[in-house]
């Protein structure tokens, strides 16, 4: 969630526990942070399944109130200060978007042949929708949401607003019979926002390796395999210049 109303140290441990935490293959492997919600777990190799498409620079799934919703969204959740700028000069919002339109948001990994019954969590995606689909369900109820609580769109309400509402939909208190908007938060919405600000920015998100340098991440791991041995605990020296796909290709 967003830490607009703490000190920048506070976000710099944000920003460890969620990328520092994972491992090094993790942060250069976005499908592997899937692990963090069902939905994207059941589709492993989710998130950076098609580059040519990853690498547009335009929206292919998400339309223009939709998109005006994430985009509002990545920047409350990701505020610009001294670490990086906010989530759109990140890119994240186009990494989530074009993770929806490639194969994973079409549930090309996952069996959709039913039956649709309630499953554990531990039984991985149990939807007839498309993670796509499933998505801009979600989304679709956020809006909806927020409308008759503010009686505002989302791109309208002021950032304290707008991160107060989210902590409540996180919370749980914005649930109805209808829609558990809480888990579609946390176990959809937020997995997708923590892969996009630690994917490679071949895939849309982290643009400029902003998210690397904020964690002193070196890049691609193939590379590191010793270093994470030599300097485990310590300062990497090349970690001021991550190197990403890109740099190799």
């Amino acid at each position: 969630m967003s830490l607009i109303n703490q000190e920048p140290p506070a976000r710099r441990l944000f920003l460890r526990q969620i990328g520092g935490a994972s491992s090094v293959a993790a942060l250069a492997a976005p499908a592997l942070l899937s692990g963090l919600s069902s939905p994207p777990a059941s589709a492993q190799g989710s998130a950076t399944q098609s580059t040519g498409t990853a690498r547009s620079t335009g929206y292919l799934s998400l339309g223009p109130q939709e998109a005006a919703c994430v985009e509002a969204l990545v920047n409350v959740m990701c505020p610009a200060d001294a670490m990086t700028p906010n989530g759109v000069d990140c890119g994240l919002h186009l990494y989530i978007d074009h993770q929806l339109a490639g194969g994973w948001g079409r549930g090309d990994q996952l069996y959709r042949q039913g039956p649709w019954r309630p499953g554990k969590p531990q039984h991985g995606y149990q939807s007839p929708l498309t993670p796509e689909q499933h998505f801009k369900a979600g989304l679709a109820v956020l809006r909806r949401a927020a409308s008759q609580r503010t009686g505002k769109p989302i791109e309208q309400l002021e950032a304290g607003r707008l991160d107060a509402l989210l902590q409540e939909v996180s919370a749980g208190q914005v649930d109805d019979e209808r829609y558990a908007l809480g888990a579609w938060f946390n176990d959809f919405f937020y997995p997708l926002f923590v892969q996009a600000c630690f994917a490679d920015p071949m895939y849309g998100g982290n643009r400029d390796k902003a998210f690397w340098r904020a964690i002193g991440f070196p890049g691609l791991p193939a590379f590191h395999g010793r270093n994470v041995v030599q300097y485990r605990g310590l300062p990497f020296p090349g970690a001021a210049k991550p190197q990403s796909i890109e740099d190799f290709s």
